[in-house]
């Protein structure tokens, strides 16, 4: 099984990379919703202190979005899906898979590009630490629970606005808390440990059930 998930891995991966450009796209995209802001709202530095957690978060939601609808299209297009769904592994191990694969090419960048947005907005070396740490903790929660959207609305006509319905409400929790923890640090009023408590069982939550459930999600969408 730890085979097969590896295999599935290092395969959408390396497919990804031949096709940078869906890559490069979430990325740039949240590079440029972030630096618009600081833009807009003028350069003082305590509004930027507060707006700045926020924004982040909120781009790196709305970024995560960008590649959910691809994530099982191609291999429901070419038929690849189907042989998913025949092969004797579990279903639920091959989507973790995929999401993994999903996360590691839209997250993953974002928590690292992350100080550098981080310097738009006057936050000082603690509050970029926490903001990268919630970031690693909450980005695969977006990823997750986007798998779910993205196995429901699979092959409709219109599939990109649904999903957006579908997991937006899903993911307020996920921004509140992950925001949250980036703002308390940066204006040091409370502690930051009650806000990782959180986003870290909303990360095994979403670890235990939305693989099964992306799984049956997939099948119904089958039929």
């Amino acid at each position: 099984m730890l085979k097969v998930f590896w295999c599935i891995l290092k395969r959408d991966i390396t497919l990804a990379m031949r096709r940078r450009t869906d890559v490069l796209t979430t990325l740039f995209f949240f590079i440029i919703v972030v630096s618009l802001f600081p833009l807009g709202v003028g350069s003082e530095r305590e509004l930027l202190r507060e707006l700045g957690p926020g924004v982040v978060w909120v781009a790196a939601l709305l970024a995560s979005m960008l590649a959910l609808e691809r994530l099982f299209a191609a291999d429901y297009d070419d038929g690849t899906l189907e042989q998913m769904l025949l092969a004797g592994q579990p279903l639920s191990l091959l989507v973790l898979a995929k999401v993994v694969a999903h996360w590691v090419l839209t997250g993953l960048p974002l928590v690292f590009i992350a100080p550098l947005m981080a310097m738009q907005y006057a936050l000082d070396g603690t509050a970029v630490w926490v903001m990268m740490a919630s970031l690693a903790v909450g980005t695969p929660v977006l990823s997750l629970l986007g798998a779910i959207g993205a196995a429901l609305t699979l092959g409709l006509r219109g599939g990109g606005i649904l999903l957006s319905l579908l997991i937006l409400p899903l993911y307020i929790p996920v921004l509140v808390y992950g925001a949250g923890a980036v703002t308390v640090s940066a204006i040091q009023i409370a502690d930051t440990q009650p806000y990782f408590a959180l986003l870290g069982a909303f990360l095994l939550a979403a670890l235990v059930l939305a693989p099964p459930a992306s799984a049956a999600a997939l099948r119904i969408s089958m039929e």
